[in-house]
């Protein structure tokens, strides 16, 4: 795939987003410590995040309907930086968790707009590629965000790792906004009230339904994974430090490589059946995490990553794919749909941590993965579309 300036501006949208959210995941067991709290209550800091995002998505999009693509992603790459300078000065947990839930009220401009963007800007045969693209650059976010912050806590401590997502953010706004061009196929709505009944309709069509479960399951399960196996690691007998809990999520990077393929994927086996086959991987790669040796416990987690991210790009495609009219408050949807999973994947695993431990975490990841199958293998339509 040829590179110019709005593929890789769509990319470093997805890498601005991603690295906010997950900079404090790999810092948890090293915030819960300096805190004095448990796993479950500095895992709200990742919940307070995910609502905010599921809270604003849809009107974010609503809002991006009116006003116009480029300007709602840059003025939103700006303005996240003041909250993630507040995280990195925070005193408390719940100095944390407003400044973290700031943050979410903020990502959704960048991610689901640019998603809208990317459906009108481009011919629907190339529509898959170029998301699979944007979810490239939001799982190498997603990797800075956890590698790059837990290096820097062990040099510099966590405040100044999360300062340096901050000029990081600075940055990459910079760049979208010199590289990405204005809109041209938009068709501003009527009114925000237009875009409101929109919304409304999308919630009537049911492979958009079916969509917006996936997209539950999709973070849900990514969140429960790489929140609660830090815990596991940073325990005996492994005993990790942030800058090793932050060297497993270079397994991250195989989503990076392997999500831009997804077009490719689809157009050879079909939507469904691909994302049916992506799904099985993905449990298999969940059972491993259950073996003691460190080395399976790193191949589940790539397998988790890479089959992850090209969920994401299969079921963010169908969006685009399925929603005819209002991409952006579409697409905002499935975002809340998706951070409404990652909440609960921060919340509900912490209660069987507590109950059980790391087996039980990785066996409700296992029981939403076959709920995720059976969805998209009942509700999606057979045709690749």
């Amino acid at each position: 795939m040829r590179l110019d300036g709005r593929r890789i501006a769509v990319g470093l949208c997805g890498f601005t987003a991603f690295v906010n959210l997950y900079m404090p995941q790999a810092l948890l067991p090293m915030l819960a410590q300096d805190f004095r709290v448990g796993a479950a209550e500095i895992s709200t800091i990742i919940t307070a995040s995910t609502l905010a995002i599921a809270m604003t998505a849809p009107f974010t999009g609503a809002l991006a309907d009116v006003l116009g693509r480029k300007r709602v992603i840059t003025a939103a790459m700006i303005a996240v930086i003041v909250p993630t300078v507040l995280v990195a000065f925070a005193e408390s947990v719940p100095a944390l968790i407003v400044g973290r839930f700031v943050q979410g009220l903020l990502l959704p401009p960048i991610f689901a707009v640019v998603v809208a963007y990317i459906g009108d800007e481009w011919p629907p045969a190339e529509v898959p590629g170029i998301v699979g693209l944007y979810v490239a650059g939001a799982s190498l976010g997603g990797f800075a965000g956890r590698f790059v912050t837990g290096v820097l806590a062990d040099l510099v401590g966590w405040r100044g790792a999360f300062l340096a997502v901050a000029a990081m953010t600075l940055a990459t706004a910079a760049a979208v906004a010199w590289l990405l061009p204005r809109e041209h196929k938009f068709v501003r709505s009527e009114g925000l009230l237009a875009s409101l009944r929109q919304m409304l309709r999308h919630l009537r069509n049911r492979q958009l339904l079916a969509t917006y479960a996936v997209g539950f399951g999709v973070l849900f399960n990514f969140i429960a994974t790489f929140t609660y196996v830090s815990f596991h690691l940073a325990a005996p007998p492994y005993g990790f430090s942030p800058t090793l809990l932050g060297a497993i999520f270079v397994t991250y990077l195989v989503g990076t490589v392997g999500a831009p393929m997804a077009g490719w994927a689809i157009n050879r086996f079909g939507r469904r059946a691909f994302a049916i086959a992506t799904i099985g991987v993905w449990m298999c790669g969940a059972l491993a995490l259950l073996a003691p040796q460190l080395p399976m416990i790193i191949a589940g987690l790539t397998l988790c990553a890479g089959c992850g991210m090209l969920c994401q790009a299969i079921s963010t495609g169908y969006v685009t794919a399925t929603a005819g009219q209002g991409r952006s408050s579409a697409v905002g949807l499935y975002v809340t749909a998706f951070y409404v999973g990652g909440a609960f994947g921060a919340f509900l695993p912490g209660l069987t941590w507590n109950a059980g431990g790391w087996p039980a975490t990785v066996l409700m990841i296992v029981a939403m993965l076959a709920v995720m199958a059976l969805i998209v293998a009942v509700a999606w339509r057979r045709p690749s579309v």
